[in-house]
């Protein structure tokens, strides 16, 4: 996900939020004030739910379609240019920030609350531009 499709995001959840409050337009109130709706960012829920799903897929047999479409890597020469921003560029570049490897992941994983725990102080941490 790039930074403009998250700020494409960000600035749709708030402004439903807004709705939500029942914030129209002569009335002005700040993001700050905005935050005492205790809703999570939307950056944190997007960290929490990728990662949530990368320990489902990991999980998974060998075998299993979802893991191998993550593995998957294609053959050939790619079109010039910059590459495109995909879902399994993201999950290497955070997996690469945090100085882990796919090995140590897969056998984490396997533990469900070790899991759980670990995705918790991701999120917590702020990965990925998270607050």
């Amino acid at each position: 996900m790039t930074n403009q499709d998250l700020s494409k995001l960000s600035s749709f959840h708030t402004k439903n939020l807004r709705k939500i409050a029942r914030i129209f337009w002569p009335q002005r109130i700040s993001n700050e004030e905005l935050e005492h709706c205790q809703q999570e960012s939307i950056e944190k829920i997007l960290v929490e739910r990728r990662w949530k799903w990368i320990g489902h897929v990991l999980r998974k047999s060998q075998n299993a379609i979802p893991r191998v479409a993550v593995q998957w890597k294609p053959e050939g020469r790619r079109k010039r240019g910059r590459p495109k921003t995909t879902w399994r560029r993201t999950a290497e570049a955070e997996v690469a920030t945090m100085g882990q490897s796919w090995g140590t992941l897969r056998t984490l994983a396997q533990d469900r609350k070790k899991w759980k725990d670990f995705v918790a102080a991701l999120v917590a941490h702020g990965k990925k531009g998270s607050e």
